[in-house]
């Protein structure tokens, strides 16, 4: 069964360079603009990993992965925070709210797959 990643980026661009990356690596792709956006996937349905960006309107990620962490079904998903974000204490506000992994901008899409499988466990 194909696994569900949700990429969640203000960026059109960075949302469709990604999902078409994932689509072609044969994951199924959902998408949302901002956090807030994001939470209506969270409906039961199954999503196997979540990529977001930190900077966004509306709800950044940092607010999407504590609201993520409350969901009990949702909890221990793997979560990647993508972005051009430098800032250590940034950093640090993510990993108190148990973001999984950090990529930085601008990435290598092979690099990036590679971490993509790790998350989710996938040889």
């Amino acid at each position: 069964m194909k696994k569900t990643i949700l990429v969640v980026d203000d960026f059109e661009n960075t949302r469709w360079v990604i999902e078409f990356t994932l689509q072609k690596s044969g994951f199924n792709v959902l998408k949302a603009e901002h956090g807030k956006e994001a939470l209506k996937f969270f409906d039961g349905r199954k999503i196997d990993l979540v990529i977001t960006d930190y900077n966004m309107p509306v709800m950044d990620g940092v607010e999407l992965v504590k609201e993520i962490r409350k969901m009990p079904d949702y909890e221990f998903i793997p979560i990647l925070m993508l972005t051009t974000e430098t800032d250590e204490k940034k950093k640090k506000l993510a990993k108190d709210a148990q973001v999984t992994g950090w990529v930085q901008k601008p990435f290598k899409m092979e690099k990036f797959l590679v971490i993509i499988k790790k998350s989710l466990a996938i040889t």
